[in-house]
């Protein structure tokens, strides 16, 4: 039903309802041969601003969510730092849990609308019928489809990314002779931890997308 391709930092969602309506390199035999060939196809196809499909819910998604999360991590690690002593080196999983579960709950419906945006070509009008039904049908709850899965995934991302984070700019530090962290310490540091992280819940991602994917689908496609 669909089909996932990463751009290096946020999902980019393709979806062909039944194969109708679908551009020329969609339904020529092979699809995306790499990044670059899904960049170039997607431009030629689709346009330049396809690949800006669903900015401005994912703007308003991610300003409050940055917010959220970096705030209360670094409320949650100073806390955790006063009481946890010996298990200081913990602190960075615990709080970046904690603070990216506090972010997905209270983000998750626009995420879920940025989803719907993404994968398919929906007027406001047909997002807001999306919407409407799937309230109508499962309820409220039903604006945060999805939540398991996200939890699932970025929950236990924060925590490898910021434990491990530490544990690398500390160990590249010592082995350097350095009191503190340089820029290419902080780089390298990143993106050891963040490729370790983005490994290890990337399934989730799937299974999060495919879910909000389906909100209002026999409504909008009956």
């Amino acid at each position: 039903k669909c089909f996932l391709y990463c751009n290096g930092l946020m999902d980019h969602l393709y979806v062909c309802q039944n194969g109708n309506g679908c551009t020329a390199w969609y339904k020529a035999p092979g699809h995306f041969t790499g990044t670059l060939d899904a960049f170039v196809k997607i431009t030629r196809y689709e346009g330049i601003r396809s690949l800006w499909s669903g900015l401005p819910p994912t703007l308003v998604m991610a300003v409050p969510a940055t917010v959220i999360y970096f705030t209360a991590y670094d409320q949650l690690r100073d806390y955790l730092h006063a009481r946890m002593g010996s298990w200081s080196h913990y602190i960075p999983l615990l709080a970046g849990a904690l603070a990216r579960l506090g972010a997905v709950t209270v983000i998750s419906p626009l995420e879920l609308i940025r989803t719907k945006m993404q994968s398919q070509q929906l007027s406001y009008r047909e997002l807001r019928l999306c919407i409407r039904s799937a309230v109508a049908q499962d309820g409220w709850l039903s604006l945060w489809r999805g939540w398991g899965p996200t939890v699932l995934r970025d929950v236990p991302f924060s925590a490898l990314y910021w434990f491990n984070y530490e544990l690398v700019r500390t160990w590249l530090c010592r082995q350097a002779w350095l009191d503190g962290a340089t820029f290419m310490v902080s780089f390298t540091s990143g993106a050891i931890s963040g490729t370790v992280a983005a490994v290890l819940t990337l399934p989730f991602d799937v299974v999060k997308t495919q879910r909000q994917i389906e909100l209002g689908d026999s409504e909008v496609h009956p």
